[in-house]
């Protein structure tokens, strides 16, 4: 299967470095995390920068109180309120940087971005971490310094040395200093690649379908097996489109045929795509946005829009794509 994702070159600064600057801030106390993130947005401003803090509720009270006056230009957006699915949240961030840049005359973006890592399962919590390894590609060409802060506190500790892997800079101190844990996303070889689990979940029968060039088969197949595990008929109709983006890439680029396989997981749904084609796909395909110019490339973007979590595993057998979406 050949799904193409956007390839957006690097730009440089005038000096001839990157444009993003993306950093890991590792704290374990209020002070810690004021230490940091005050003089972040202080500095920003200065410069005429747009400021955005996604962070607790707890830390943005902390914040507006230390920021005082200064407060006013920060835009504050809780964690929970931003960090719901991957591919929304990064699209998120490029408009509030398109919107910012390009159209708001700023000459960059700083963004305080601390995930939300509570309450996620196993397989969310993976994809939120590789989430935070594609942000070095996807924005890399943004005028971009995006601080994302892991609380010590309360944080899980594998959660935290994944920050060390996903983060080129960490800020644990004084200054900024590179991370010798840091793999970049386009390392290669299995660093970044993670295995779908194997179907069915929770003890849930599942259903499977062959297709192949002919679809309708399968979006009907799709609609009617969603709905039968308690899908919503809207929640079904967007599956339908997600299903059929990818499909469609693995008849067109890929063996041409596949296989669907659909059960119920918790409150979700959950669909594998897999072809067998040998081409393959980048894990963090549909992270990078689209180029308008290009013909191709923006079926998975979509698709990441549509659904919670994308997963996408290239092995020696070809390629399942995971697509997981809520009932409703």
């Amino acid at each position: 299967m050949t799904l193409i994702p956007s390839a957006l070159p690097p730009v440089a600064r005038s000096g001839g470095g990157p444009l993003l600057t993306h950093q890991a801030l590792v704290y374990g106390t209020d002070d810690a995390f004021l230490a940091a993130a005050v003089p972040f947005c202080r500095d920003g401003l200065r410069a005429d920068d747009a400021v955005l803090a996604v962070t607790t509720e707890a830390n943005i009270d902390l914040l507006r109180r230390a920021l005082g006056d200064a407060a006013g230009p920060v835009e504050f957006v809780p964690s929970e309120d931003w960090y719901r699915s991957p591919g929304r949240t990064l699209s998120a961030y490029h408009r509030y940087v398109e919107r910012h840049t390009a159209k708001g005359g700023h000459r960059r973006v700083r963004v305080i971005g601390e995930p939300v890592w509570h309450g996620r399962d196993a397989v969310e919590t993976a994809e939120w971490t590789r989430y935070e390894a594609a942000i070095n590609l996807a924005f890399a060409p943004c005028p971009v310094w995006i601080v994302c802060p892991y609380d010590t506190r309360s944080l899980p500790a594998p959660v935290v040395r994944d920050a060390l892997r996903t983060h080129p800079q960490l800020v644990t101190g004084p200054a900024p200093r590179p991370s010798e844990r840091y793999v970049a996303p386009t390392t290669p070889g299995g660093a970044w690649r993670r295995p779908v689990a194997t179907l069915p979940a929770a003890g849930r029968a599942v259903a499977e379908l062959r297709f192949g060039a002919d679809l309708g088969r399968a979006r009907a197949f799709v609609a009617e097996t969603a709905v039968s595990l308690g899908m919503s008929p809207s929640g079904a109709r967007r599956l339908v489109l997600a299903v059929n983006e990818v499909a469609t890439n693995a008849v067109q680029h890929g063996a041409g045929h596949g296989l669907l396989t659909l059960g119920r997981s918790g409150h979700r749904i959950v669909c594998d795509v897999a072809d067998s084609g040998r081409t393959g796909a980048d894990w963090y395909a549909g992270y990078l946005p689209p180029d308008p110019a290009r013909p191709r490339g923006h079926g998975l973007w979509a698709v990441r829009q549509l659904c919670e979590l994308v997963e996408i595993d290239t092995h020696e057998d070809g390629t399942t794509v995971r697509l997981h979406m809520d009932l409703s």
